[in-house]
Formats: C-alpha cells, sequence, structure tokens
C-alpha cells in the first residue's frame, strides 16, 4: 500500500482536528489552547511530549529503529489579527482573529504525520515533530532555538511545509537555495519648521522633503543593485498635518526591504540611510531614522531540497513537483532554523486562490483535500531521510 492511500483513513478525524484549531485561532504567543490540543493529541498516541518549549511550543519525539540519526519536521501554530469574513460553520469564533494562513492546516498535516510514523515504523532514527508558535512577525522560531530546541533536540536537518494558494492542490514547489525573502522595516522622520500655507517661505517643508525620498528611494533597487539581484523597498505609510492650511512640521515615513541575499541586505539598508541623510541635508530639514532587522531570508541547502523532491515526487507523482518556481518575496521565520542546520521549507499546492482564497485575506480557508497529501508527505521525507539503506 501507498503512503497516501495508508494515510487515506484518517482524513475525516484530520479534517475535524483541523476546523476546531480554524474555529479557535491564537495569536503568536497565546497559543495556549491549540498547545494543549497538540500535546494531548501526540501524548494519546503514546509520543514522548515536550510542552512549553519557547513560550507554547511543543515538541514530539518518534522513535524507529536503532539509529542515533534524527530530523526535525516544523509546523506552525499562530494566527492573524483578521476579522474573518466567512460564513461556514467552522468560521472564527474569535473577533479579529483567524486563519488567514492556513497555520490549523499546517499543524494538523504533523498532527497527522505523527499518527502515521507511530503505525508505520517505517524508518530508522529519531523523527522530532516540532509545533511552532509565533511565525506571523513574532519570532516564535528564534525563540525556540534561545531555549533550547537543537540542543535538547539534537537533529541532522530540519524542514518545514507551507500551503500555497495558486497551486493545484496537492502539488508542491521546492527551490534549491532562496525559497522567502528577508523583511526588514524602516522609520524615517522629517522635522521642519511649521508655517501657514500661504507663507511658505517663512517655514522649513517636511512634507517635500519626504515626497522626494518616496522618489529617490526607488532608485536603489533600480539603479545600484546588480539586476540579477533581487530587491524591493516599498515606502508604505506617509503621514503629515492636520490641516488644508498648515505646513506641518514633522512628516513621518514606513516601509519594508525585502531580499534574497545578505550582501543586498546590507546594501540597501546603507543606501536608504544615504539618501535620507542627503535628503535632510538638502531640504534643510531634521532627520531621525531607524532600520530594523526582521527574518532573514529562508534559504533552502540544495541537498536536502533534493531529498524533498524526491519525497514528493513519491506522494504526488513527478509531473506534479516543481523545483522551477519563482521565490517569494513573502517572509517566514523558518529562516532562523535554517541559519542552525541543513533543511528546506516546500510549499503544497492548496488549489486556485481566486473568491480570496490567498493567504492573509479574510476569506482564506485552508483546503482539507490536502491534509492526506501533506500528511503522506511527511512520513515518506522521514521514510527517504532515515531510511537504513541510507
Amino acid at each position: 500500500m501507498s503512503v497516501i492511500e495508508s494515510v487515506r483513513p484518517l482524513h475525516g478525524k484530520l479534517t475535524a482536528i483541523r476546523r476546531d484549531i480554524h474555529a479557535h485561532p491564537e495569536l503568536a504567543f497565546e497559543e495556549h489552547r491549540t498547545a494543549e490540543l497538540v500535546a494531548r493529541h501526540l501524548e494519546a498516541l503514546g509520543i514522548e511530549t515536550h510542552r512549553g518549549i519557547g513560550g507554547t511550543g511543543v515538541v514530539g519525539v518518534v522513535r524507529g529503529g536503532r539509529s542515533l540519526r534524527a530530523i526535525g519536521l516544523r509546523a506552525d501554530m499562530d494566527a492573524l489579527p483578521i476579522t474573518e469574513r466567512n460564513s461556514f460553520a467552522h468560521r472564527s469564533t474569535v473577533q479579529g482573529c483567524m486563519h488567514a494562513c492556513g497555520h490549523d492546516g499546517h499543524t494538523t498535516m504533523l498532527l497527522g504525520a505523527a499518527e502515521a510514523l507511530v503505525a508505520r515504523k517505517d524508518f530508522d532514527g529519531t523523527v522530532y515533530l516540532i509545533f511552532q508558535p509565533a511565525e506571523e512577525g513574532e519570532g516564535g522560531a528564534p525563540a525556540m532555538i534561545a531555549d533550547g530546541l537543537f540542543d535538547r533536540f539534537p537533529m541532522e536537518a530540519v524542514f518545514g511545509m507551507h500551503n500555497w494558494p495558486g497551486m493545484e492542490a496537492g502539488s508542491f514547489a521546492i527551490h534549491s537555495g532562496p525559497v522567502m525573502a528577508s523583511a526588514d522595516r524602516f522609520d524615517i522622520r522629517f522635522t521642519g519648521v511649521g508655517a501657514h500655507a500661504a507663507m511658505p517661505h517663512l517655514g522649513v517643508d517636511p512634507v517635500v522633503a519626504g515626497a522626494a525620498f518616496v522618489q529617490a528611494a526607488q532608485t536603489l533597487v533600480s539603479r545600484t543593485l546588480d539586476p540579477i539581484d533581487a530587491g524591493v523597498v516599498s515606502v508604505t505609510q506617509f503621514h503629515a498635518g492636520e490641516a488644508y492650511n498648515v505646513i506641518p512640521d514633522r512628516a513621518e515615513l514606513c516601509g519594508t526591504v525585502r531580499t534574497f541575499a545578505a550582501e543586498v541586505r546590507d546594501r540597501l539598508e546603507r543606501g536608504l540611510r544615504q539618501v535620507a541623510e542627503g535628503i535632510a541635508a538638502s531640504h534643510g530639514v531634521q532627520l531621525a531614522f531607524e532600520y530594523r532587522r526582521g527574518y532573514p531570508p529562508t534559504i533552502n541547502t540544495a541537498d536536502e531540497a533534493a531529498l524533498c523532491a524526491e519525497a514528493a515526487r513519491a506522494v504526488a507523482g513527478p509531473e506534479r513537483v516543481f523545483t522551477d518556481r519563482r521565490p517569494s518575496m513573502g517572509a517566514e521565520d523558518f529562516a532562523y532554523f535554517l541559519q542552525e542546520k541543513p533543511g528546506a521549507y516546500v510549499w503544497i499546492g492548496n488549489g486556485p486562490g481566486e473568491g480570496g482564497c490567498t493567504l492573509h485575506n479574510p476569506h482564506y480557508d485552508f483546503n482539507d483535500e490536502v491534509l492526506p497529501t501533506g500528511v503522506a508527505y511527511w512520513c515518506q521525507l522521514a521514510r527517504t531521510l532515515l531510511s537504513a539503506a541510507r
């Protein structure tokens, strides 16, 4: 019996779990109910379970055979501060909070893998099941690392999976190298001298300085980066003034920077500061500049990506495994795990993204038809990586 056929009997049970998690979303580091659901499920399977890692994180330990080799499989658990606009029965019961990125599905697929791995035991080594809190901008991955994840659970490689709307349901995209971008933020304040709008010569206008910065910042990518290098600089907020007839004394701008490479990240940070300083000097305004580094780029290691592709082909068929998809400028804190260990982060198709079923959309919902494929992939990956023949 194929791996996917062996896990299909779990489909109904997993769908119920997934919808329960969806109906009870919890924000970053507040995943108490979800973590307890996960831990109880693992314990009911007889799996060694560790709670409270990195805050609300949970790790299950599944052993098979006698090998000392070990790998980690990771799912994220947190939801987003979005008001859900779906009307189905399992919609969010928490106002202003919903699973709009599919972490309910990720958690459920790893729970399904836990059950299947215990039943099959067709691998030789240890599989650590990592249920991570706070992926959505709060850094649950580094919190788990700081709490001794890789010291307490030594593993040779770590793997993640994310659903991807717009890809055929149950298909896979696997990248060798960059798969997700870094995500940095900047805050800029230009301070001038306020004046009557009819008498601009009596003031120093920070709005003009801000407008000049917005335009100049766009040249950082188009004129200072190698065209082969990817980078995004987006000014997403511009706040100034409160009245029609007043030149304000300050303008505040915020934005984000995305890249796939450390050297490009350094260059754009340095360039933004230089542009802001030059604009401030040329317009006679004072500058306050803050650049905050967020998640680093998520970069798969080539050997592990190849093994993921091998496992995915065994589950979905070679015609539904893609290794040529472009990476995303979105960000993912699984990147921190990949800074510590070899590994790979893959995409599993969630089906069409029409009708609002895209990530971070109030109409999003995870596709339950994908659950058996995701479970089978995790099981096949464990077998591929921890085969006695390797």
